[in-house]
């Protein structure tokens, strides 16, 4: 039963940073371009610029 007072805010811990990093990530932009980087790898390395955009 002692490890209960252990084991509960240890657990409650965790769940607020996993929360405060998923919310961070939300917020700085993460999930705002999801198909940029699966379309990027179709691209053929000639047709690229130097800066690794797409050249027209």
């Amino acid at each position: 039963m002692t490890t209960l007072v252990y084991l509960i805010p240890v657990a409650l811990f965790l769940g607020a940073l996993g929360l405060s990093g998923f919310l961070w990530a939300l917020r700085s932009g993460q999930y705002e371009d999801l198909d940029g980087a699966a379309e990027r790898i179709l691209i053929e390395p000639d047709q690229r610029d130097g800066e690794g955009r797409q050249s027209n």
